[in-house]
């Protein structure tokens, strides 16, 4: 499985984003999928999940009620819509795949074995 994010960039504190990652596997053929982040001296940590119907979704606690994970199964992608942003929302994004039967998000790195390359979002105050 390769898997493709791209959609970082510079905004400013309040601004939207959406991040995309393209999957070299149909998003429909029975993978859960998450995001995870790495802000600059700090761990990777989890930030959104989605199983592999897109019936069950869950987000961390820092933020929820901002962003969105979704997957349009037609074109292989899933994204994550990020408003209301924060400069604390730094960091470089990652997207993850697993081929687990878990009918509940994932949230562990661990869980993961497939990667994207990263996509760099910088918020500025």
């Amino acid at each position: 499985v390769q898997l493709q994010a791209s959609g970082g960039g510079l905004v400013k504190s309040g601004d939207s984003l959406r991040l995309s990652c393209l999957a070299s596997v149909r998003t429909s053929s029975g993978y859960n999928w998450g995001w995870f982040r790495q802000a600059p001296g700090k761990e990777r940590e989890f930030v959104a999940a989605i199983i592999r119907s897109g019936r069950y979704t869950d987000y961390a606690d820092s933020v929820k009620g901002r962003f969105i994970i979704s997957r349009d199964i037609s074109k292989n992608t899933v994204y994550l819509q990020m408003n209301s942003l924060k400069p604390e929302d730094t960091a470089v994004y990652y997207c993850a795949a697993s081929g687990s039967r878990s009918w509940t998000p994932l949230l562990l790195i661990t869980q993961y074995p497939f990667w994207g390359q990263g996509t760099l979002v910088t918020v500025s105050s």
